[in-house]
């Protein structure tokens, strides 16, 4: 990414101007993010996550692993985000190993945006482990109504399942596996979210 300006927020943090991070240059990352890359204000379509589930899809063996809205609750964040306009942006999931096993994942991310209808809304999310990329995913709502209540469904074969060295890896390395979550409307950023994940016993 070229060299751009230097912003700062309400709450007196340092970004680089986030229009030039680009989708491709999100989806050309190789290691999670250290910092998010924009203020929490470039949200203008006050575009808010009100529930997540992920379950398992395999024939015989379906069942929620995790919903928010049924009771789930996240971990704690770490020291250094706890108590910061940023707990919101930043999310640990514990899921166990039985994660690992399962062949095919389901996940419903539920969300309610504001005044300003949404067009091209896209999310790429990509996921490492010991800094190396694991996976990545990129999907892209079309339109979003102002003012609405919305579901985005997402299916997709665990990358997981056919490495037993990543699987024993993961398993006994809690919050070493993490995620960035990047989301752009009309292919400029405004939102950007960041994860860790706790697959041990």
């Amino acid at each position: 990414m070229a060299e751009a300006a230097i912003i700062t927020d309400e709450y007196g943090n340092q970004y680089y101007d986030p229009a030039g991070y680009t989708p491709d240059w999100c989806n050309s990352l190789e290691a999670p993010c250290e910092a998010f890359l924009l203020p929490l204000n470039y949200n203008v379509y006050n575009i808010q996550f009100v529930d997540f589930r992920i379950r398992s899809l395999d024939p015989g063996n379906e069942y929620v692993l995790f919903d928010i809205g049924a009771g789930s609750m996240p971990s704690p964040p770490p020291e250094g985000i706890a108590g910061t306009a940023d707990q919101g942006r930043f999310i640990r999931y514990k899921f166990g190993p039985s994660l690992l096993d399962i062949q095919t994942i389901g996940t419903t991310l539920e969300f309610v945006n504001g005044e300003y209808e949404v067009s091209n809304f896209r999310m790429i999310e990509r996921h490492y482990f010991r800094g190396q990329l694991i996976t990545s995913y990129d999907f892209t709502m079309p339109f979003v109504i102002p003012n609405s209540k919305n579901n985005w469904e997402m299916m997709y074969a665990n990358p997981l399942v056919a490495n037993p060295e990543w699987k024993e890896a993961l398993a006994t390395a809690p919050w070493e596996a993490k995620s960035d979550s990047f989301y752009f409307v009309d292919d400029r950023l405004i939102m950007h979210n960041r994860a860790e994940y706790d697959y041990s016993p």
